[in-house]
C-alpha cells in the first residue's frame, strides 16, 4: 500500500534502463524516485528539453558530413546518444592531455607550433587589414549599418589575434642549437640574412621584437647576437645594455644592425657595451666580421 508520499514499499523495484542512466548522467536528476518513474524522465524521453541551472548547455555547430561520421561511430560503438559520445570524448582528451590543451601544445616541436601559428594568423591578417583599410579610407562612403559591421569585424579580429598570441606565442619549446640570434622587426630582412647565413653553414634564428629576443636568451645561448636598434617595443640600445650586464650573456659578441647614421651608433658603443655594428643597407661582405667572430672562413 502506498504511503502519503505515493511510495509503495511492496511495489516491484523498477530496473534502470540504459536510457534512464543516460538521463541521470545528462541532467543530474533521478529517472526513478521512490519506486516511481519521474515526470522529468518522461518529458526527456518524449523529446522535451530538461534544463538544470547547475549545468551549462553547450551548442555545437558542425557540418552534415561530421554529423554523419559521429552518428556512424555512435551506432557502431553502441553509444545511446551523440551527447554521451561528446562527453566521453572530451573527458578522454582532457585525461590524455594531463588536464589542459596547453600541456599537449607544450609537447609539440617548434616547427609544428610555427605551422599552427601561421595557419591561424595569415587569414586573420587579411581580414584585419582590409577592415582597417575600409574604416580609414572609406568611412564617409559607408552607411552606419555597414560601418558598424566592419568596425565589429575589426574589433573581433584584434581580440582573436590577442588570443592566438597568448596561446601560441608564449609556448615554451625545447631550446634548439643555433649560431646567431637576429633580433630584427623586419621579416624580409630576417629571411634574407637567414638564407645567406645558411649558405655559409651558419644557423640563424630570428626574433621580431626585443621582448621575443630577450625571452629567447632565457632558453638558449647563441654564439653571436645581431640587434636592430629601432624595435617596436624597446630600444636596441637599452636591450644591449641589459644583455651585457648579465653574467651569462655578457661574453656573447653583440653587433648592432641598423639604419641609424654611423656617427650616432659609434657614440653609443662604449655606453651599451656592443662589440660593433653593421649598417643598413648592408652588403653581404659586411657580415665577414660575424664569420670571423664565429671562426668560420
Amino acid at each position: 500500500m502506498a504511503n502519503s508520499n505515493g511510495y509503495d514499499p511492496d511495489a516491484e523495484e523498477i530496473e534502470k534502463t540504459p536510457e534512464m542512466e543516460e538521463y541521470e548522467a545528462e541532467t543530474g536528476k533521478y529517472a526513478v524516485w521512490r519506486g516511481v518513474i519521474t515526470e522529468g524522465f518522461k518529458k526527456w524521453k518524449d523529446g522535451e528539453k530538461v534544463y538544470d541551472r547547475d549545468k551549462e548547455r553547450i551548442s555545437l555547430y558542425i557540418s552534415d558530413d561530421t554529423k554523419k561520421k559521429w552518428q556512424d561511430f555512435k551506432d557502431k560503438h553502441d553509444y545511446s546518444t551523440i551527447s554521451k559520445l561528446i562527453r566521453e570524448s572530451v573527458n578522454r582528451f582532457i585525461d590524455k592531455s594531463s588536464g589542459t590543451v596547453g600541456n599537449s601544445l607544450l609537447k609539440m616541436d617548434p616547427q609544428t607550433v610555427t605551422k599552427i601559428s601561421h595557419a591561424l594568423k595569415e587569414p586573420l591578417t587579411t581580414i584585419k587589414g582590409f577592415s582597417q583599410l575600409l574604416l580609414e579610407n572609406y568611412k564617409e562612403d559607408l552607411n552606419d549599418e555597414v560601418l558598424s559591421t566592419i568596425k565589429n569585424i575589426f574589433d573581433q579580429s584584434i581580440l582573436l589575434e590577442n588570443k592566438i598570441v597568448n596561446i601560441l606565442d608564449d609556448i615554451k619549446v625545447e631550446a634548439t642549437d643555433y649560431d646567431v640570434l637576429l633580433i630584427e622587426d623586419d621579416l624580409p630582412t630576417i629571411r634574407l640574412i637567414k638564407s645567406f647565413f645558411e649558405s655559409r653553414g651558419v644557423i640563424c634564428k630570428g626574433a621580431i621584437s626585443g621582448t621575443k629576443g630577450y625571452e629567447e636568451l632565457k632558453n638558449s645561448h647563441p654564439k653571436l647576437i645581431l640587434l636592430d636598434i629601432i624595435l617596436p617595443d624597446v630600444s636596441g640600445y637599452d636591450l644591449c645594455k641589459r644583455i651585457k650586464e648579465e653574467d651569462e650573456n655578457k661574453d656573447i659578441p653583440l653587433y648592432f644592425l641598423t639604419a641609424i647614421p654611423e656617427s650616432e651608433v659609434e657614440k653609443k658603443l662604449e655606453e651599451t657595451g656592443a662589440d660593433g655594428y653593421i649598417l643598413k643597407p648592408f652588403d653581404f661582405s659586411d657580415f665577414e666580421i660575424v664569420f670571423k667572430s664565429l671562426q668560420i672562413s
